[in-house]
């Protein structure tokens, strides 16, 4: 009788688990749509650089933060299946933590970062999974002007995986009736064993103003 408990108990997480991630993807497309319909009623969206993406193996994309704007930008506009390092006040609500989680928000201690082991724990684990990553290295918006990089994230990264960094600009331009929004992605960048991540972090974001034509 002890084997048949858990034999269903077994079956049942699994049968939970897999509910939760049907729920996850249902929730990850209708958000996606939802973030094209957001995007594309207030500018005309110009991509540029797709190519650059790897296509079969782990990335980071590093873009600029300009306005809130950038998240579900960032989500529509890029193919590939994406995870969020995100502020952990952002996931205080119940209910705002569920769903950010199950699109892919990672929340993380800014201040903090080894506070949130199992949010890195998280993070690693996608990474190993060649999906992609999201950190807005500038930590907050920056209007028409480029901040200062984070390394932190950036540092644990590159000490425990050998993974690729992707720049993305993003601009926006007010017009009558619907603006211009331009998203261009970087070439992949990787830096060179002697190189401080604080240099090759200086290296990016340059490479983040020049796309974003700042």
């Amino acid at each position: 009788m002890t084997g048949k408990r858990e034999n269903e108990r077994d079956a049942t997480v699994i049968s939970e688990g897999l509910l939760q991630k049907s729920i996850n993807t249902l929730l990850i497309i209708l958000t996606k749509f939802l973030s094209g319909l957001v995007v594309r009623a207030q500018y005309r969206v110009k991509r540029e650089g797709l190519e650059q993406l790897p296509t079969g193996s782990a990335f980071v994309l590093l873009p600029k933060h300009q306005r809130w704007l950038d998240i579900p930008l960032i989500g529509w506009a890029t193919p590939r299946p994406l995870y969020y390092m995100a502020k952990y006040e952002l996931f205080a609500n119940p209910l705002a933590g569920w769903y950010l989680s199950a699109i892919g928000g990672i929340p993380i201690n800014r201040a903090k970062p080894l506070a949130s082991r199992r949010s890195l724990l998280r993070m690693f684990a996608q990474l190993n999974r060649n999906v992609g990553i999201v950190i807005f290295p500038e930590g907050t918006y920056y209007h028409n002007r480029v901040g200062r990089g984070r390394a932190g994230l950036i540092k644990m990264i590159r000490a425990r995986l050998n993974v690729p960094f992707v720049p993305v600009g993003i601009r926006y331009e007010e017009r009558k009736g619907r603006g211009m929004l331009k998203i261009k992605f970087g070439k992949p960048m990787q830096p060179e064993a002697d190189v401080t991540t604080e240099l090759f972090l200086e290296k990016i974001m340059k490479e983040i103003a020049i796309l974003s034509e700042l």
